[in-house]
């Protein structure tokens, strides 16, 4: 991890040059090969986030009002903790290396979004499909998410994300044949049969993401949960045991037992 140098809380309009060139001096000065950190914590000051323009840099030089300039070392690290970014320029925002959001100010649309430009080119061509998927993931993921949180006991516990994106490798895994390759060129009709297969693919996923974490009670809940959205969207799913007893079979577009996949 390093040495924490300097952990400064508080408005840095607040700060003085001299309290901010002892803290760089004493970690610039420092040969040791640890990994030197300087946080701050704290509204940012528009004129003194500005100014800091030039440390931020390729050059990663201070440049203080005094005229004192100094270099810092590979080994340093500034990272800023702030409650938002409301007088920072682009400018600013873009040297920084990294920034970091909390999950719930952004919600999972942008991963959603990311996601859906990831798709087969004449998969993401196709205006249905990609509708389709949509109003999906607009009118299921954050209602599936809810209801697992508050309904739906946990053996190991997850978080939104990782089962958003478990749900979008399962439907990566029936999209995959869908990429042109040098031997093999993916047809119109090809793209047509999926369009068909589309709902029950995303709900096959869905289930064992969202709904695939819980234990049997939950299964029971989750089951009319989905069993409701899948009469919803138009899709004829079997009603004799649970959605958890059938699997979507893309080749036969059909739902298939499990046990009848075992020669």
């Amino acid at each position: 991890m390093g040495q924490l140098y300097g952990f400064v809380e508080g408005s840095t309009g607040e700060w003085k040059d001299g309290v901010l060139a002892k803290l760089v001096n004493d970690a610039s000065k420092d040969e040791s090969p640890d990994k030197h950190w300087i946080m701050f914590d704290g509204p940012v000051d528009a004129i003194w986030i500005e100014n800091m323009n030039t440390v931020l840099d390729d050059n990663k030089k201070l440049c203080l009002n005094s005229g004192q300039i100094i270099q810092l070392t590979p080994r340093m690290t500034m990272m800023f903790e702030v409650e938002d970014l409301a007088v920072a320029s682009p400018a600013t925002v873009s040297r920084c290396g990294m920034v970091y959001m909390e999950p719930e100010s952004l919600t999972l649309k942008p991963l959603v979004d990311s996601w859906m430009n990831t798709l087969p080119p004449k998969v993401l061509a196709n205006t249905f499909i990609v509708k389709t998927l949509d109003t999906l993931w607009s009118d299921m993921l954050e209602e599936g998410c809810y209801f697992l949180r508050k309904n739906l006991p946990e053996i190991v516990k997850t978080v939104d994300n990782n089962v958003t994106q478990s749900c979008m490798r399962l439907i990566d895994c029936f999209l995959k044949k869908y990429y042109d390759t040098e031997v093999k060129k993916i047809t119109n009709e090809q793209i047509e049969g999926l369009s068909a297969q589309i709902k029950s693919i995303f709900m096959f996923s869905f289930l064992w993401s969202i709904g695939g974490t819980t234990d049997l009670v939950g299964r029971g809940r989750f089951d009319k949960w989905l069993r409701e959205r899948m009469t919803k969207h138009g899709v004829n799913f079997p009603e004799e045991n649970t959605v958890y007893d059938w699997h979507f079979n893309p080749d036969k577009n059909e739902w298939q037992k499990w046990f009848d996949t075992i020669p």
